[in-house]
């Protein structure tokens, strides 16, 4: 038993040090600094959204010690991410692994670099599920719960597998009181879109909207209860350019039914900027088909 436990124990360790060139510490608040992940060898850094308190005189601490400059490229608060370019060039990049290949029960490392040593804690898979949304509107691919420790400063490192792997970066700020990592493929498209258009576009249809219970043949007529009037329309806005008016009720947007708030808020994704898409309203007691092109918020 002593000389699995010692194989084992020798092999974290080890997972620990081949990953310590992929971590950094990210100098970007007044506080203590928090860690980052290495996306790209020219030197794209990801961290968390919450740990980046300037968009100036940030600065990263590289795994040989030195500490260079780092420009803010973009982040999404939604999915509580941040993109970085430091002034340094042949990095160790992470790799990653999706997070339909973990299971529960799996092992995970949560490392952090918040000092100029890379720190890591030990815990396994507790939960795994499907798509959710965040309470800032972000779309994440998968639900991925440890039980590791967040230790201070942890936020914005990597979550590893037992290949050493990257499966998502911590975040301490998503879900109060759970260990949550934001999964790769939720990774990939932000920094992917981030680096492309310096932001993550988000759609914009200029209204003010509330919930409201439709009538009841209207219920029966449309298969749901409930559908979103608009309390106001903002002049020269999608809305107002699709001729939605104020007191009109969205019951469907692009083909799917909007009951509440947010999924109205998941249906204008960034990839639907642009796109002119059907919306189905309430005018007056009268059900009309229109076509609204969803702007860029």
């Amino acid at each position: 038993m002593s000389e699995t436990l010692q194989t084992l124990s020798d092999a974290m360790s080890s997972l620990v040090e081949a990953a310590g060139p992929q971590i950094v510490r990210v100098e970007a608040r007044g506080r203590m600094a928090a860690s980052g992940v290495v996306w790209s060898s020219a030197g794209v850094i990801i961290t968390s959204h919450h740990v980046v308190e300037r968009d100036d005189n940030i600065k990263i601490g590289l795994a040989d010690g030195s500490t260079v400059n780092a420009t803010l490229v973009g982040r999404d608060p939604n999915t509580d991410l941040a993109v970085l370019k430091a002034e340094a060039s042949n990095l160790t990049a992470a790799t990653w692994v999706d997070a339909n290949d973990l299971r529960v029960g799996h092992l995970m490392l949560a490392l952090g670099r918040p000092g100029k040593t890379v720190q890591a804690t030990l815990g396994i898979v507790s939960a795994l599920g499907g798509a959710w949304r965040t309470q800032a509107g972000g779309d994440i691919d998968h639900y991925l719960q440890t039980d590791v420790v967040m230790y201070p400063g942890f936020s914005g490192g990597p979550l590893l597998d037992a290949s050493g792997r990257v499966a998502g970066i911590n975040s301490s700020s998503l879900v109060r009181g759970v260990s949550v990592a934001v999964p790769a493929a939720t990774v990939k498209k932000a920094v992917e879109t981030i680096l492309a258009h310096g932001k993550m576009p988000r759609g914009y249809l200029g209204v003010g909207i509330q919930p409201v219970r439709l009538a009841d043949a209207l219920q029966q007529q449309l298969s749901q209860e409930t559908g979103l009037m608009f309390m106001s329309v903002e002049a020269d806005s999608p809305a107002a350019q699709g001729h939605l008016l104020q007191g009109d009720i969205l019951v469907t947007l692009d083909g799917q039914p909007v009951r509440h708030v947010d999924e109205l808020q998941t249906l204008l994704t960034g990839e639907r900027v642009g796109k002119t898409v059907p919306a189905r309203i309430v005018r007056s007691g009268q059900v009309q088909d229109l076509t609204v092109t969803i702007g860029q918020g």
